[in-house]
């Protein structure tokens, strides 16, 4: 389902704007109390000078490398990226069912799901080309929901990002603490996060004051950005070439306005 092969087709197009950058990458260990994690840093080197941080949460498949890789396009964008990790160094799902599992237990635990959250950004704000000031988060399904409870915490981000992503938390009135702008893009025909998600979503953000946007991609399911969701729509797991490329932009104006 992670097929390398697809993923490096889908990201030809953003890989040939990129090319004369200078992109660096490396694993970076840390820890999150005693839980040894291990994620992933990109960087452009050609470029001088500090510039924003973009932390990117996994799909619950755990730091595989189709997040790699959108750390990788962020660099290229002229960010420093870090994908962090969730589960714990090497740890990883094969299968539907363990990724059930891993998600579920950070799921479950909405006080951990933010605290390694934190851990994660506090890793990029550490990094010595990152201007603290210029912060945001990303996340791809189970990782959306990361990057949402990580800003309900009131971390100190300047937005967040999510792609088809579980929109809602145990606890709604934590997104008084929000302190930055937030663009969620979800798929009209999304089996996971229906209508009814987003107008309860939507709710919570119009009672906590924050300024956030819905983008809706018709013909969109869950997984839409992923060019491993290989299987039928019907299935309501599937990529979506038009909504992955239209979401990407509409992320980069997002991130042109915040960071201004």
């Amino acid at each position: 389902m992670r097929s390398m092969l697809l993923i490096l087709a889908a990201l030809t197009g953003a890989a040939a704007g990129t090319a004369m950058a200078k992109i660096k990458t490396e694993s970076v260990q840390y820890k999150d109390g005693d839980t040894v994690l291990e994620g992933y840093l990109a960087y452009d080197d050609s470029l001088a000078g500090k510039r924003p941080g973009i932390l990117v949460c996994h799909e619950w498949w755990g730091l595989v490398d189709y997040p790699k890789h959108r750390a990788e396009q962020l660099a290229g964008l002229g960010y420093v990226a870090f994908a962090l990790d969730m589960y714990g160094k090497g740890v990883t799902a094969k299968t539907p069912d363990e990724a059930k599992t891993l998600a579920t237990a950070i799921y479950s635990n909405r006080p951990l799901m933010r605290h390694r959250a934190q851990a994660g950004l506090e890793i990029l704000k550490n990094h010595p080309l990152v201007d603290t000031k210029r912060l945001a988060a990303i996340g791809y399904c189970f990782g959306g929901a990361c990057a949402l409870e990580l800003a309900r915490s009131g971390a100190d981000i300047a937005g967040v990002v999510t792609f088809h992503s579980s929109l809602s938390t145990p606890n709604p009135d934590d997104s008084k603490a929000i302190k930055g702008k937030v663009l969620v893009c979800t798929g009209a025909d999304d089996p996971n996060v229906k209508a009814t998600d987003v107008t309860a979503f939507e709710d919570e953000m119009r009672k906590a004051s924050v300024d956030y946007q819905v983008n809706v991609y018709g013909d969109a399911v869950h997984g839409f950005t992923n060019p491993s969701a290989t299987g039928p729509k019907s299935g309501g797991y599937a990529y979506n070439a038009s909504a992955d490329k239209r979401s990407w932009e509409a992320m980069q104006a997002f991130f042109n306005q915040v960071f201004k």
